[in-house]
């Protein structure tokens, strides 16, 4: 009996720190940025990636998570190529932006906890500390988070008349990852 009980804990544990993997179709990265005083609002997709989420064990939970660059969406096709070339994303030698967690640490509100990471885009990483929220579904969790960064930092778009700062809004659906029997 006392081998089962262990058994049933063992997989309780295991089902409350489950890897997720992102739910591309629900999950998104958008972005807002000024361009000549006016914003420009886009968006990414491709998310791919694995998270390891537990509230009560936070110590080792972790992000890492990237999108495909080449996908970037302003809804304006001509400056969609424009960012993808070599003076912004460079998607041909950079074609992954990258995010992956150091630490993750709780804060005062409910449901809401600190993400202390690294951020990759083009070639260039730098450290990012945001807050973000992680609600339970049936099947995983639903993460949202922003941030503003600063695309020089990145070296992105060089001396553009595009706004040096951005903010980015981050929605990921993740679902408990069922790998192939």
């Amino acid at each position: 009996m006392k081998t089962i009980t262990t058994l049933i804990f063992l997989f309780a544990a295991t089902l409350c720190h489950a890897q997720l993997k992102p739910v591309e179709q629900a999950s998104t990265l958008k972005f807002t940025i000024k361009n000549l005083g006016f914003d420009v609002d886009g968006s990414f997709s491709g998310f791919e990636g694995s998270i390891n989420f537990d509230p009560q064990g936070l110590a080792v939970s972790t992000f890492d998570v990237s999108i495909n660059a080449s996908t970037v969406n302003t809804d304006n096709s001509l400056r969609d190529e424009h960012l993808k070339g070599s003076s912004f994303f460079d998607v041909k030698n950079f074609p992954v932006i990258r995010l992956a967690s150091t630490k993750i640490l709780p804060t005062n509100k409910s449901d809401t906890y600190m993400l202390n990471g690294q951020l990759t885009i083009k070639g260039k990483t730098q450290p990012i500390t945001f807050p973000f929220s992680a609600n339970a579904t049936a099947d995983g969790y639903v993460f949202k988070g922003s941030f503003k960064i600063k695309r020089k930092d990145f070296g992105v778009g060089g001396t553009s008349t595009v706004s040096d700062e951005l903010e980015v809004m981050i929605n990921v659906t993740a679902k408990k990852d069922h790998p192939a029997a």
